[in-house]
C-alpha cells in the first residue's frame, strides 16, 4: 500500500473541496427542512451560509489528524 504525502497544496485543495461540498450540502438540507415554510431560495441561501460552519471545523480537524498520522 502506498502512502500519499499531505503537502500544503493537497491540504488547500482538500479544504477548498470540503468548503464547496459543505455549502452544497447545506443548501440541499436547508431546502429539505425549511423550503415549504420560508421558500426554497431563502432556505437554500441560509443553508449554504450555515452549512460550512460545522463542515469547515470537521475538515480542519481531519486534515490536522491526517498530517499527524501520515
Amino acid at each position: 500500500m502506498t502512502l500519499v504525502e499531505l503537502t500544503a497544496g493537497v491540504a488547500a485543495l482538500a479544504l477548498l473541496i470540503g468548503i464547496v461540498t459543505s455549502g452544497i450540502g447545506g443548501a440541499i438540507g436547508g431546502m429539505a427542512t425549511g423550503g415549504k415554510a420560508i421558500g426554497n431560495q431563502l432556505a437554500a441561501m441560509m443553508g449554504s451560509f450555515y452549512g460550512p460552519v460545522g463542515g469547515v471545523a470537521g475538515i480542519v480537524v481531519g486534515l490536522i489528524l491526517l498530517s499527524l498520522i501520515g
